[in-house]
């Protein structure tokens, strides 16, 4: 049967709408049913002739439905039920329904005006990501390169360190500078 049209016109009761759906991240099979108003094995059924309804299942097997699959699965139940439609031509309606839905949009637009700064913001992200995963000693060396110009001495008022510890910064801020050691007497 080609024809998309609904072979009963009479409307059944219907079960649950979007609306009563409760707000939960994951619904479990029986609720779903219930939701529906069908048994748990026609869900399963559906499953395997809607390739649009495909739950994901849990570390233990069990399908883990989310509120679209709920939903699509009333929507199933709509068409087969109320509409009258066979499983192909519900099978169509829902396929041509998801055709029907825009496509997205690309996360970066040319005519949008922080273009720019996105492309920016990446490649500075790239350079980042290239210069962690080199070696440490290799990232020591390139800083000492980078730092011919001569560093700003430390402020008299600068706190002395109690600790005998060296922190993070402080070992950063030695391979910046040149002759300096982690006591910070520059010998």
């Amino acid at each position: 049967m080609a024809n998309n049209q609904p072979i009963r016109g009479i409307p059944h009761g219907s079960g649950a709408n979007a609306s009563e759906i409760p707000d939960k991240l994951y619904f479990r099979i029986g609720e779903v049913a219930r939701l529906c108003e069908v048994p748990a094995y026609v869900l399963r059924f559906w499953e395997s002739e809607f390739p649009q309804l495909k739950p994901n299942k849990g570390g233990t097997g069990q399908r883990l439905y989310r509120r679209r699959d709920v939903e699509l699965a009333l929507r199933v139940k709509t068409l087969l039920k109320d509409e009258g439609y066979t499983i192909p031509g519900a099978r169509q309606v829902l396929k041509a329904e998801f055709k029907q839905k825009g496509p997205q949009l690309s996360l970066i637009e040319s005519d949008l005006p922080d273009t720019k700064q996105l492309r920016n913001l990446r490649r500075d992200l790239a350079a980042l990501a290239t210069m962690l995963s080199q070696p440490v000693a290799a990232r020591s060396s390139a800083a000492q390169k980078s730092a011919r110009k001569p560093q700003p001495a430390p402020s008299p008022s600068a706190p002395a360190r109690s600790s005998g510890r060296t922190r993070p910064s402080d070992l950063l801020f030695d391979s910046l500078v040149p002759g300096s050691n982690s006591e910070g007497d520059g010998n």
